[in-house]
């Protein structure tokens, strides 16, 4: 039996029930996954400090794929430690459609955001300037934006589909001006592959007006984060979204990967046993695809829509199945696909 092995980040809230729903998932694979656990709840954050933050920067250099659950930011932010010592530079989110998820959006999406995951506005607090003025510093790198791209080309191949690539190059002619360059740059190593660039206001109302026109968003990192957020809202839910974190070798190859469900701990309702663990076996399915296992991991990831869509569902998006029920849910769906008969 083939095995593979990753590292799995605790946390906090539902962390607990969103690692067991994945667990019994990963006990029907046809292979086996093991997981070296690395507990970054806040209770062992603060035991430990930073000799829990080492176990996990040298598990992930060295098992190199990782499933990370949602983490309660207090004295620090785990995600930010992590993506500054995985230098993750590309962030994508697949956001698609539901059947069987109300919504306030009456058309199909399913597009791809590929995102910096660094420079923008988010990298410097900014300052102060007296009373009556601040100011803030927004770089935009070279080498990132062409990670992004080729990323992007890349996906688009694979699925063959198009990509738009997105900012306010217009106004921001040094900064976006740059991401844009790359963006041309690389989509000329693609020649087969349609590609235009949209600035990103009109995107958004294109997106809403007419979203069949676009596949793959590739865009520098604040752009993404907007556009990630209202697509979810589009599609019902933001905890119907997972996340995927790349850094890169220089030649482009892939070096480290983290899969994440996008929603928050929820302490509310932890340890109820109701949360939607639909995000965090979105998340486990790409994983499994980014390992090699592209049958298992779109098995997976199609099962988790089709018990949606056939009413099975929990209490957050209008079902009335608990964690583990609904788990099991998909876990009927996801056999049925990984029979030898499929």
């Amino acid at each position: 039996m083939k095995q593979y092995s990753i590292v799995e980040i605790l946390g906090d809230g539902i962390s607990a029930e969103l690692s067991e729903s994945v667990h019994n998932v990963a006990a029907k694979l046809p292979f086996e996954m093991r997981f070296q656990q690395v507990d970054l709840s806040l209770e062992n954050r603060r035991q430990r400090k930073e000799a829990i933050y080492d176990e996990a920067k040298a598990a992930i250099t060295d098992l190199r794929t990782a499933i990370k659950y949602p983490t309660v930011t207090a004295e620090e932010s785990p995600n930010k430690i992590i993506r500054e010592f995985c230098d993750f530079s590309v962030i994508h989110r697949p956001v698609r459609t539901f059947p069987g998820v109300e919504n306030n959006f009456k058309k199909t999406l399913d597009i791809d955001v590929v995102r910096l995951a660094t420079g923008g506005t988010y990298e410097d607090r900014g300052r102060r300037i007296g009373t009556e003025s601040a100011v803030s510093l927004r770089v935009i790198e070279r080498q990132p934006s062409r990670f992004a791209a080729r990323f992007a080309f890349r996906l688009a191949s694979e699925k063959s589909k198009t990509v738009v690539s997105t900012s306010k190059w217009t106004i921001q002619r040094a900064a976006d001006g740059l991401f844009e360059d790359q963006c041309d740059d690389i989509a000329s190593n693609y020649p087969g592959i349609p590609y235009r660039r949209e600035l990103f206001d009109a995107l958004l109302a294109g997106i809403i007006l007419n979203p069949e026109r676009y596949d793959i968003v590739v865009c520098p990192n604040e752009y993404g984060d907007f556009l990630s957020d209202m697509a979810c809202g589009l599609i019902g839910s933001i905890g119907l979204g997972d996340s995927a974190s790349y850094s890169f070798e220089k030649g482009g190859h892939i070096k480290l990967a983290m899969f994440d469900p996008a929603g928050g701990t929820a302490p509310d309702i932890a340890g109820k046993g109701v949360c939607n663990p639909s995000a965090a076996l979105l998340s486990f399915g790409s994983l499994l695809r980014h390992v090699g296992e592209a049958k298992a991991g779109e098995g997976l990831r199609e099962a988790v829509r089709e018990a949606i869509a056939a009413g099975e569902k929990t209490g957050d998006i209008g079902g009335s199945l608990n964690t583990a029920e609904f788990t099991q849910a998909v876990i009927d769906r996801f056999q049925d696909c990984l029979s030898p008969t499929n």
